[in-house]
C-alpha cells in the first residue's frame, strides 16, 4: 500500500468537474430562435402549436382563483400568439451530443430581418403602388415588420428565457484544498492529507423557486401586453397619417374643380367689361385664380408631408409615395359609451398589462413571505490520504475519507424579512391604484372622443345636406344676377369663397371623423 499510493493530484477528477460547467455555451450557440414572425393575422394567431403554449403554462404556478386579477378574455396562450419561436428541446441537444454532431445554423444579428427583406417590405427598391390603396393595406405593411414591434417581440422572447433561469437551482460549488509542500501538509492517523475536495449544492425552499418562475411568467405576459399596445399605437399612427393624406388629396381636387368655376367667373367678368362694365372685376377674378394656385401649393406641401409621415411608418421614408383612395369609407359610427367601456375592459393592452403587473406583485409578495423559511445546503467531501514515507503516523493506511454535509440558512433577521413583505405589499397597492387611474383616464378619453365623433357626424350631415346645396344654389343665382347687372362682382366672389370653404370644411370633417374613430379604436384596444 505504501508503494502504490502517491501524494500527487488526480487530474482526471479536476477535468471532469470542469467539463460539467463549460459545455453549455457552444451548445447554446446552435439553438435557433426565429424572432421575426410573419404578419400577424387572425388565422396565424389561432394556429400556434399547443406545445409552445404548454411551455408557458407549465412555468407559471397555480394562483388562487378567488384572489387573482385576470384581464377579461385574455389567456396565457396569447403570450406566444404573435410570435413564432423555434426552440430545440433538451432531447434534441442530448441526441446531437450523442451523435457528435453540431447544429449547422448559427443565429446572426440580421436573422430576424431576413424574412422582412425577402418580402420586400423594407426594401427601398420596392416600387410604390401607382394607384391609391385603402388604409388596411398600409396598416398590414406597418405591422408586418415595424422595428418597434420587432423590438417588443424580442423583449417577449428575452423574458421567456428568464423562466428556466428563475426556476433552476443555483450553480453547485466545487472546492479543492491541497498542500504542495509535503512537510507542511495536514497529518492524520491514517496518513498525510494530499487533497481535500468538496462539492456542495444550495437547495432553496421549493416554493421559492415556484414563486420566482411565476414572477418570470408574469413578466412575459406584461411584455406581450406591451407588444399589443405598440401594435395598436402604430395602427393608429398609420391611420391618422393616411387620413391626413386623404384630406390633402381631396382638398387639392376641390381646388382643381374650383379653378373651372373661377375661369367661368372670369369669362363672365370679361364679357361684362366688354359691354361697359368695370375692369376691376376682371382683375379681381384673375386674382382669385392666383389665390387658388397659392392654396394648391400649400395643400401640395401638406400632402407631401403626410406622404413622408406615412412612408416613414412603413419603413420606406425615401422611395415610397403612398396615395389614398377617393372614398374614405366611413360607414360605422362609434357605438354607445357602455359598449365601448365593456370592450376596453376586455381588450385594452394598458389595462391588461397592469392586471398582469398586479399578479406579478402578488407573487413577489408571496416570495417575500417565503423568506421566513430556510434554504438548505448539501454537499459531499473527499479527502485523499497518502501513506508514503513522509507520513508521521506509524499506523497510516492511506484510506481516503468520504463525508457528507447538510446545512441550512437561519432566517433570524425578522426586521429585514418583514420590511421586504411590507415593500411588496406597497408595490402591489401602488400597481392597483395605477390600474384604477388608468381605467378612469381611459373612460374619460372614450367619453370625450365619443362626444367629438357625434358632433362631427351631425356637422357633416348639416354641411352635406343643407349648407353646401344652398350655397351652390345661391352661387348660381348670383352669377345670373351679375350677368343681369343686378348685383356686383364682390357679392359673387364672396358666395364663391363660401362654397369653396364649405366644401373644404366637409372634407376636413370626414378626415377628422375618421381620425376620431381611429383614436377610439386605439383607446378600446380590440383588434380589428
Amino acid at each position: 500500500m505504501r508503494n502504490l499510493r502517491q501524494a500527487r493530484p488526480k487530474p482526471w477528477l479536476l477535468l471532469a468537474m470542469l467539463a460539467v460547467s463549460t459545455g453549455g455555451c457552444s451548445a447554446n450557440r446552435q439553438r435557433v430562435v426565429q424572432l421575426t414572425p410573419p404578419p400577424t393575422t387572425a388565422d396565424s394567431t389561432q394556429s400556434v402549436s399547443e406545445s409552445k403554449v404548454q411551455m408557458v403554462r407549465s412555468e407559471a404556478t397555480e394562483i388562487d382563483s378567488a384572489t387573482a386579477i385576470r384581464p377579461t378574455i385574455y389567456e396565457d396562450a396569447a403570450v406566444f400568439a404573435a410570435m413564432d419561436l423555434t426552440l430545440l428541446n433538451e432531447a434534441d441537444d442530448t441526441l446531437n451530443e450523442a451523435d457528435g454532431t453540431e447544429g449547422d445554423v448559427e443565429a446572426t444579428p440580421d436573422a430576424g430581418n431576413e424574412k422582412t427583406r425577402s418580402t420586400g417590405v423594407t426594401d427601398s427598391t420596392t416600387p410604390p403602388p401607382s394607384t391609391g390603396q385603402p388604409v388596411e393595406y398600409f396598416v398590414g405593411i406597418a405591422l408586418a415588420g415595424h422595428p418597434r414591434i420587432q423590438a417588443a417581440r424580442h423583449r417577449v422572447a428575452a423574458a421567456t428565457n428568464v423562466i428556466p433561469q428563475a426556476k433552476s437551482l443555483p450553480d453547485p460549488m466545487f472546492n479543492n484544498t491541497f498542500w504542495p509542500l509535503h512537510d507542511q501538509a495536514l497529518q492524520t492517523a491514517g496518513g498525510r492529507i494530499a487533497h481535500q475536495m468538496s462539492l456542495s449544492q444550495g437547495v432553496p425552499w421549493p416554493e421559492k423557486r415556484r414563486a420566482k418562475a411565476a414572477i418570470a411568467s408574469r413578466e412575459v405576459q406584461i411584455a406581450q401586453a406591451e407588444v399589443d399596445r405598440i401594435e395598436r399605437e402604430i395602427t393608429e399612427s398609420v391611420r391618422i397619417a393616411y387620413y391626413e393624406l386623404w384630406y390633402a388629396t381631396r382638398a387639392i381636387q376641390i381646388v382643381d374643380e374650383t379653378k373651372d368655376l373661377v375661369q367661368d367667373l372670369t369669362n363672365v367678368a370679361e364679357a361684362r367689361y366688354r359691354s361697359g362694365g368695370a375692369q376691376q372685376d376682371v382683375l379681381r377674378a384673375q386674382s382669385e385664380s392666383d389665390r387658388l394656385e397659392d392654396q394648391r401649393i400649400q395643400l401640395t406641401q401638406q400632402k407631401q408631408m403626410a406622404q413622408a409621415d406615412l412612408a416613414a411608418l412603413l419603413q420606406q421614408p425615401v422611395s415610397m409615395v403612398p396615395e389614398a383612395v377617393d372614398d374614405l369609407g366611413i360607414s360605422d359610427a362609434p357605438g354607445q359609451l357602455d359598449q365601448l367601456i365593456a370592450s376596453a375592459e376586455a381588450c385594452s393592452p394598458e389595462l391588461q398589462g397592469l392586471a398582469w403587473e398586479i399578479q406579478r406583485d402578488r407573487e413577489r409578495h408571496r416570495l417575500a413571505c417565503l423568506q421566513k423559511y430556510p434554504d438548505l445546503q448539501v454537499g459531499v467531501n473527499l479527502s485523499i490520504v497518502s501513506d508514503d514515507d513522509d507520513v508521521l503516523s506509524g499506523v497510516a493506511n492511506g484510506h481516503d475519507n468520504l463525508s457528507f454535509t447538510v446545512g441550512t440558512t437561519l432566517p433570524i433577521w425578522r426586521d429585514k424579512i418583514n420590511a421586504g413583505i411590507r415593500e411588496a405589499a406597497h408595490r402591489t397597492n401602488s400597481t392597483a391604484n395605477r390600474m384604477e387611474a388608468e381605467r378612469d383616464s381611459l373612460y374619460g378619453r372614450l367619453r370625450r372622443l365619443l362626444a367629438q365623433a357625434d358632433s362631427l357626424i351631425e356637422q357633416r350631415q348639416l354641411y352635406e345636406e343643407r349648407i353646401i346645396p344652398r350655397t351652390e344654389k345661391t352661387l348660381q343665382l348670383s352669377v345670373a344676377d351679375y350677368r343681369g347687372k343686378r348685383t356686383d362682382f364682390y357679392s359673387l366672389i364672396e358666395t364663391y369663397r363660401e362654397l369653396l370653404m364649405f366644401e373644404t370644411q366637409l372634407a376636413r370633417f370626414d378626415a377628422t371623423l375618421a381620425t376620431t374613430i381611429a383614436r377610439i379604436d386605439r383607446t378600446v384596444g380590440c383588434p380589428e
